[in-house]
């Protein structure tokens, strides 16, 4: 499984010195307290530390500075437990380059009518200073989240946590590097785009390699590694010989492995995290990477077809939001138009994330058409049901867009023996007709990343770190 850094996020809480130090020192035991019970909720998947009480620009522009310069640092939770000036806000503000959320909330949830004096007033008014706080945000354009509500709150505590693993895709997202085997499939317009301009907002490296690099590691892989995957395969999948002659069927499995052990050795030496094939480039190979690019998918790797590096990247970006859960590759293939049963099918001509699947994923040699080589093994599987989005990236010359809708994910009700591939049905909760007529309207590809583990409104959060346009339709 692909691992990332152990990230964690710094906490700093707004004040001044006019309340003196008995109150500042108040600030600081709130402040821990809180900390300390959001961990220990369970809710957040990295932890927050506490930074400081910020008094002065001085101080908070050196704070800032701090979580720049510390990579295992992916954002700042700012808070206002008293009204903490502005302009001193502002110079480190415009130095941060990680994301940021203002956490609108108060150390008591209720107001103490019988004890609230002015000593409490000036202590407990974060009501006042975020506002403060909110408006130089605003006035620098500044793309942060907000989260309302009292910290003890299970919705907040869940809201930072998901803002959090966006915030760690951010910064990850310029540690995703694309290893392309062949161009971009001819005459296809979505998947091609400007790649400088996607290293300059996104930070992802694309580098293309001949197909030949991958044959070269192929022929490196041993007798031995092939069978110690194979045994592998044989324990986690169900292997449906089929029509097969079963030494034929354990061949073409085995080439798959091969292809995979090869990928990964080539991956992970160049410092890859997402990789895009092509039916098209496939000079020196038995088969089309089927069942190779799935499993790899399984291992966190983001993956597109036909070379669409955009998908292979976002793929990658989602996958670490979702902690590598339910999250993958898809492709609108084909309609149910019957009236009240309206639903999109999608797969893929093999490559379909295993991470998507319910029930028994089986392992299944089957002739390909495109691509003129031997028949390949893949994984099939039926998909889940559940709430999940289907979103893709475009470039649309002067800007990239996303475009994504919310959708009731659904296993298909009808077995399909003749179909030898998995698949994944869905209806956008917009509405079939609606949905489908504005993704095409906003010039939605046909190649997505499809999750039941992310939520639209961390796409949203990650359109305003990235400052891009997201269509939620």
């Amino acid at each position: 499984m692909l691992k990332i850094k152990d990230y964690e996020f710094w906490f700093i809480v707004g004040s001044q010195h006019l309340y003196g130090k008995e109150t500042l020192d108040a600030v600081k035991e709130d402040a821990e307290k809180i900390i300390d019970e959001i961990n220990a909720s369970g809710k957040l998947p990295y932890p927050i530390v506490f930074k400081t009480v910020a008094t002065t620009a001085d101080s908070i522009t050196k704070v800032m500075k701090e979580v720049n310069y510390n990579d295992n640092v992916a954002g700042v939770i700012t808070w206002m437990h008293t009204f903490s000036p502005a302009k001193n806000w502002i110079r480190g503000t415009k130095l941060l380059q990680k994301p940021l959320l203002h956490l609108a909330t108060q150390f008591l949830d209720h107001i103490p009518w019988e004890t609230i004096d002015m000593d409490y007033m000036n202590l407990h008014q974060s009501a006042h200073g975020d506002r403060e706080y909110g408006f130089i945000n605003a006035r620098l354009n500044k793309n942060n989240k907000v989260v309302v509500g009292h910290w003890k709150d299970e919705k907040v505590q869940t809201q930072i946590g998901r803002w959090m693993d966006v915030a760690v895709a951010y910064n990850e997202s310029f540690n995703i590097k694309v290893a392309r085997f062949g161009d971009n499939m001819r005459n296809v317009a979505v998947t091609d785009g400007d790649k400088i301009e996607a290293q300059i907002q996104f930070g992802w490296t694309v580098d293309y390699y001949g197909i030949g690099d991958l044959v070269a590691e192929m022929k490196e892989v041993t007798d031995q590694e092939i069978e110690a995957v194979y045994a592998e395969c044989q324990e986690k999948y169900e292997l449906v010989v089929g029509n097969n002659d079963p030494a034929y069927f354990e061949d073409h499995v085995k080439e798959q492995i091969r292809i995979e052990i090869a990928l990964r050795k080539f991956l992970d030496r160049g410092g890859y995290t997402a990789f895009t094939t092509n039916f098209e480039d496939l000079w020196g190979m038995k088969q089309l990477p089927g069942m190779a690019v799935q499993r790899l998918n399984a291992e966190g790797y983001g993956f597109a077809g036909e070379g669409d590096w955009k998908t292979a990247a976002l793929d990658r970006l989602v996958k670490i939001m979702a902690h590598n859960e339910k999250t993958g590759f898809m492709e609108d293939y084909t309609y149910n138009l019957v009236k009240g049963h309206e639903e999109i099918l999608g797969s893929h001509m093999l490559e379909v994330d295993p991470t998507l699947a319910s029930g028994k994923i089986r392992v299944e040699v089957h002739p390909l058409g495109i691509g003129d080589r031997e028949d390949p093994a893949r994984l099939v599987f039926d998909g889940s049901d559940g709430d999940a989005i289907d979103l893709t990236i475009s470039d649309f010359g002067d800007k990239f867009k996303m475009v994504m809708y919310e959708v009731e994910g659904k296993k298909p009700a009808e077995a399909a023996p003749k179909l030898p591939v998995a698949r994944q049905l869905w209806t956008p909760k917009a509405g079939f007709y609606e949905g489908v007529q504005k993704w095409i309207e906003n010039g939605g590809g046909h190649h997505t990343v499809f999750s039941f583990a992310v939520t639209a409104e961390q796409i949203e959060d990650f359109a305003k770190m990235a400052g891009i346009e997201v269509v939620k339709i």
